[in-house]
């Protein structure tokens, strides 16, 4: 219990759990870094299956300036890709989304491997 009292155990405890806050606290992206991001999760409007950021097209161009252009402004991240899903339409983003008929798209490949697991075990108790 003496330890616990000692101004110098007191102050090195103090700096670990300062460090450790600092190492584990999540950081803010800079602007720059949130925008190429972005740029890598939204698919060119006049290219097929390239993101923006690989895209050299004029509409890249567009969109890119359209984001750094939010990004400028301090909106979400969230609220981007929904402004720009909804002036393009839902394939300008590169992943399908996780709700509607694109809540398929992710969850139909588990459920193959879950209903193919299942019918090998099935199998293979009905054999024992």
């Amino acid at each position: 219990m003496r330890a616990l009292r000692s101004p110098w155990l007191f102050g090195v405890a103090v700096v670990v759990l300062a460090a450790v806050t600092l190492v584990l606290s999540p950081r803010t992206p800079s602007r720059a870094a949130r925008v190429a991001h972005l740029e890598t999760l939204v698919r060119c409007p006049s290219c097929e299956d390239l993101s923006v950021a690989q895209s050299s097209a004029p509409t890249a161009l567009a969109v890119r300036r359209a984001i750094a252009r939010d990004v400028a402004r301090g909106q979400s991240d969230a609220s981007i890709l929904t402004s720009l899903e909804t002036a393009y339409g839902p394939s300008i983003l590169l992943s399908p989304p996780t709700r509607g008929l694109g809540a398929l798209l992710w969850a139909g490949p588990l459920a193959l491997v879950l209903a193919a697991l299942g019918a090998f075990a099935w199998r293979w108790r009905r054999r024992r």
